[in-house]
């Protein structure tokens, strides 16, 4: 199965190693990108360990001039549903930063306001 996700850097793959030597289990995508095994306890002295090596992240990609004022369309949308706390994405990215509300608040959205979403959210 091909992926559109790029393959692991040098160091990704050297920050992973250096976990997998503190006694990290270590799980491989469908593309080979190393990765933490999330049902395994997480090991902080080997995060810390291995902390200097962890790749910067990447840059985030631009969202397109259409992306964005479709992204802006539905804050706007949801806000006027009744949804207040919604934000606003991010100007470059479009994303919706999760951070920007309450876990309370992300599940009583999935939960109790399904037709707000639909009104707001296009079909993807």
């Amino acid at each position: 199965m091909a992926s559109d996700s790029p393959p692991p850097t040098a160091e990704e793959i050297a920050y992973y190693d250096c976990l997998k030597k503190q006694g990290v289990a270590i799980v491989y995508t469908e593309y080979g990108a190393p990765r933490e095994d999330k049902s395994k306890p997480w090991n902080d002295e080997a995060h810390r360990t291995c902390a200097p090596m962890l790749p910067p992240p990447p840059k985030p990609q631009p969202a397109s001039p259409a992306q964005l004022a479709a992204a802006r369309k539905e804050s706007a949308c949801l806000r006027a549903e009744g949804i207040s706390w919604y934000p606003d994405p991010d100007p470059v990215t479009a994303q919706i930063d999760d951070r920007k509300g309450t876990p309370e608040q992300w599940t009583s959205l999935k939960r109790d306001h399904l037709d707000a979403l639909k009104k707001c959210r296009p079909e993807k």
